[in-house]
């Protein structure tokens, strides 16, 4: 027998497809500035790059005063409690059809380790890509007034570290996204909001 649960609201959905598809976007854009492919020319890919990235901090932006204002910031507190049968069923369990031993509920929508995931993109990656990625756009009259030893080719270096970071994230969230009672269970939910129980 199943039970649904109410999970996901209209502005979380919106919020979680709108950045996936911008993230999405400036991957694709950035590696053709790179010239790691062809299928964009690099005018088109950096015009694209940079009007993505700047739909993405006002997306950033509305989603932290959302946070804020909502309270649901509290969903990216860190725990250790479970962590390590969290951790377990990740590296074991989820292979040998364990049940999952973290119980979602509207107001623990994040188990320990997807808590200290989502904080490590928040509040070391995003930073990062946002920091590394205004610093290259607004070089020309911010060079100046940056140390020595810091110069433009570092800048990219950082920017581009920071871009593979977030790369590796998508991936395994992807991969992770699989791993419900279904292969499509946590992306139905996500797109209706309601996470079916078994």
């Amino acid at each position: 027998m199943s039970e649904r649960l109410y999970l996901f609201t209209r502005f979380e959905r919106f919020w979680h497809w709108s950045q996936a598809a911008l993230i999405i976007t400036l991957l694709f854009s950035g590696f053709a500035i790179h010239g790691s492919h062809s299928l964009l020319d690099f005018r088109t890919a950096v015009t694209l790059h940079e009007s993505a990235a700047w739909l993405l901090i006002g997306l950033w932006v509305f989603a932290i005063f959302w946070h804020v204002t909502t309270g649901q910031w509290r969903q990216y507190i860190p725990t250790l409690s479970n962590i390590q049968r969290v951790a377990l069923y990740y590296a074991h369990g989820i292979f040998t059809g364990a049940p999952h031993p973290y119980k979602v509920t509207q107001e623990r929508k994040h188990n320990p380790v997807q808590r200290i995931a989502y904080l490590g993109v928040l509040l070391l990656i995003n930073p990062l890509i946002w920091l590394s990625g205004l610093l290259y756009l607004f070089w020309g009259k911010l060079a100046q007034h940056m140390p020595e030893w810091l110069n433009l080719e570092q800048v990219a270096l950082v920017h581009t570290f920071a871009a593979f970071l977030m790369l590796i994230f998508l991936i395994v969230h992807l991969y992770l996204a699989t791993t419900g009672h279904t292969p499509l269970a946590y992306l139905k939910a996500m797109i209706s909001g309601w996470e079916e129980r078994h």
